[in-house]
């Protein structure tokens, strides 16, 4: 949300079979992920009914932003080269042009 003190920051946390975890996404909030085994299942649920047109994004590798996918997880052979993206996710723009 475009004036928080959180604006441009990330956190991570991982979510996996063994450790049951969910998490909650604030509305205004931006989140992605990263699967890391060769299948996997995401699910969510959302405050309302899905409108095509209110979707956005950010550029998943925006410097502005710095997300360390995914050395938090201790992972020391990332190669961003071998991230697979969906055609919508290719063309976010950077965090700097939802600025204005």
């Amino acid at each position: 949300r475009i004036g928080s003190p959180t604006w441009g920051k990330w956190e991570g946390i991982v979510l996996s079979e063994e450790n049951h975890r969910q998490f909650f996404v604030p509305r205004g909030f931006a989140h992605g992920f990263l699967v890391l085994s060769d299948e996997a299942e995401f699910c969510y649920k959302c405050d309302d009914t899905y409108h095509p047109g209110d979707e956005g994004g950010v550029m998943w590798n925006d410097p502005e932003i710095g997300i360390v996918w995914p050395a938090f997880l201790g992972e020391k052979n990332f190669d961003p080269a071998r991230v697979i993206l969906s055609d919508k996710d290719k063309v976010h723009p950077p965090l700097s042009a939802l600025k204005n």
